[in-house]
């Protein structure tokens, strides 16, 4: 590989391989220090690549949706098989997915804009053994943020990104809302953002898919209902389609198959009034002190989870062939549907958190499952899952067990059902709790135990005071 020519780094976490979904430059464009160069997807997560070099590009080598393996030369740059316009190469920490924070971003507080342009007389003396190499591989140095107020980086739709304030035309978007929008059909140049600065949220993609199917209705003057054909199958389309397995679909399948076929599972649940609960959820979000967090019913199951492991500590393992692990802490697992798929990353210690610290973590895991900026690590290393199936409209389902673990469990829908209460039948918040578990570590009696006492905290949330 010549020395202008530039390859798919590794970003870490034994990546091997990676799909380009979309590049950010063109043949022509002149590419700045640290600006979005493509973004590639991995086995686990999205990941911005950003330019440690300055210069011309000459030749993009790889088209979107190919796999390539690391190593792989991807881009060339215009010269005579030398290296391009030098500057600090960056650190590997400074490659970011989504939410992650670029390398020089501790330099300066969170909120404060990234400079126009990186100046290339303003980076450090480069040293002689470094090259001008992608991030994630080669020698590392200071790199300009290149994120907006408020700490979200900026991904731009259109010619070249680069963290200059935007100009005209330009559309700044986060890449889980651009791979929404190339789903369904959306130009998101014909989009107008309402987030912050025009940026482009999902509610703004949905609704321009909306506008776009909407029709029907009834007849003018006529009185006749109109039924409009149904959305979604388009017409003149190939009947079948044949999507590649891989990404995150990949590793959720093998998961699940190892899951489900390795470790014995078996179910237990139960129905609970979670009347009581609900008042609480209430009162938490007339509390002051959870004004700037969101609250549910899924931050009290939380809490009881990590509550009824303390009592069932046997839950709380992992099935290690001749031997079982027992865990004296908890990393516990959300289960987050994103637009990628299924991601299930922990908050690490949560037994450690008070409820405020909890939602507060919550909160943040949540969003940036959603935002697609959902790290590795923070997928790795969980003791026990929870899933919220009730958000779906679904009154409960059975999950399968993520792997290592030894339980699951799983809230459905809260609704208004007749309940006998001392004897008279009244309307209460009713739900239905209960998990699956890995029969080789627990037997039913213990399972059922567990089960019962996060039953106990939904009926009566004060079991969280005690």
């Amino acid at each position: 590989m010549s020395k202008n020519e530039f390859a798919l780094p590794d970003v870490g976490e034994g990546l091997t391989e990676a799909e380009i979904v979309t590049w950010a430059v063109k043949p022509g464009d002149t590419v700045h220090l640290n600006q979005v160069i493509c973004e590639i997807e991995t086995a686990k997560s999205l990941v911005e690549i950003p330019s440690p070099f300055e210069g011309e590009i000459a030749e993009l080598l790889v088209e979107t949706g190919t796999t390539v393996p690391v190593g792989t030369a991807i881009l060339r740059m215009v010269g005579d098989d030398a290296d391009p316009d030098p500057v600090a190469p960056a650190a590997a920490e400074g490659v970011t997915t989504g939410g992650a924070h670029a390398a020089g971003d501790a330099a300066a507080p969170a909120d404060a804009p990234a400079p126009a342009a990186a100046a290339a007389d303003e980076a450090p003396a480069e040293d002689e053994n470094s090259g001008a190499v992608l991030v994630g591989y080669g020698t590392g140095g200071a790199v300009k943020s290149r994120r907006r107020p408020g700490g979200q980086p900026l991904v731009v739709v259109g010619p070249a990104a680069t963290a200059e304030p935007p100009a005209a035309g330009k559309v700044y978007v986060k890449p889980p809302v651009r791979k929404l929008a190339r789903d369904l059909g959306v130009d998101l140049t014909r989009v107008a953002g309402s987030g912050a600065g025009g940026q482009i949220l999902r509610d703004d993609v949905h609704a321009a898919a909306n506008g776009a199917h909407a029709g029907g209705g009834s007849a003018a003057g006529t009185g006749e209902l109109r039924i409009a054909p149904t959305s979604g199958f388009s017409a003149g389309a190939a009947r079948e389609e044949r999507v590649p397995v891989k990404g995150i679909r990949k590793v959720v399948a093998a998961a699940m198959v190892e899951s489900k076929f390795t470790a014995p599972h078996t179910s237990v649940f139960v129905e609970v009034d979670a009347t009581r609960t609900m008042k609480f959820v209430k009162r938490l979000k007339q509390n002051e002190a959870f004004a700037d967090v969101r609250v549910s019913p899924l931050l009290v199951m939380a809490r009881a989870v990590i509550w009824a492991l303390a009592r069932n500590p046997e839950v709380n393992s992992a099935w290690a062939g001749d031997e079982i692990i027992r865990r004296n802490y908890v990393n516990l697992g959300i289960a987050a549907a994103t637009p990628r798929g299924l991601v299930v990353p922990n908050i690490k210690d949560a037994h450690e958190l008070s409820l405020l610290e909890l939602a507060e973590a919550i909160g943040t895991l949540t969003k940036r499952a959603r935002d697609g900026a959902t790290q590795p690590a923070e997928m790795q290393q969980g003791t026990v899952t929870i899933t919220n199936v009730g958000v779906f409209g679904v009154d409960f389902g059975l999950p399968i067990l993520n792997p290592g673990e030894t339980a699951i469990v799983a809230m459905g829908s809260i609704k208004e059902k007749p309940w006998v209460v001392k004897g008279k039948v009244r309307p209460r918040m009713v739900t239905t709790v209960g998990g699956s578990f890995d029969h080789r570590v627990i037997d039913g009696d213990v399972i059922s135990r567990f089960i019962a006492d996060i039953a106990a905290v939904l009926e009566r949330p004060e079991h969280l005071l005690s």
